[in-house]
Formats: structure tokens, sequence, C-alpha cells
């Protein structure tokens, strides 16, 4: 599939604009890909809170505390140990 490139007309506080150009001249970056960057991570953070909230309704948490209350196994191997 080929890279689609979407334009989008973004309005930030001028103030905003001014840091967003400062840190990503820093950085060695354009704004667009700064903002590009912000927003994916962004998704990112969601995306992952949706998977985590949606695995813990799958949760069995009594079987979890019955693993952590059961008696240990072998012990550590000697590069295991700190």
């Amino acid at each position: 599939m080929k890279n689609q490139i979407s334009v989008y007309p973004l309005r930030l506080p001028a103030s905003l604009k001014v840091k967003v150009a400062e840190i990503s001249k820093q950085d060695g970056t354009s704004i667009n890909q700064f903002v590009a960057t912000a927003v994916a991570e962004k998704v990112s953070a969601m995306k992952t809170a949706e998977f985590f909230t949606s695995r813990s309704a799958e949760a069995d948490i009594e079987a979890a505390r019955f693993l952590l209350r059961r008696d240990g196994g072998q012990a550590p191997e000697p590069d295991d140990q700190l």
C-alpha cells in the first residue's frame, strides 16, 4: 500500500507554535515532523490504554492470586541473582 499523506491545516496558539519551532529546531526536525510524531505518540498511548482496558475485562484475578500464592519452583540460577 502506498504511503498516503493527508494535508490538515492546524491552528495553534502563537505561543505554542513558537515553542514547537524552538524544540523542532533543536531536534533538527521540521515543525511538521514534530507534530506528526507527537500525534503518533498520543495515538499510541491511547491505543495502549484501550488494549489494557479491554484485556483487564478478561482477567481472572483469582487465578492470578493462586499463582502468586503457590510454592516456589526452582531456585534462581547463580547468574539470575543480584
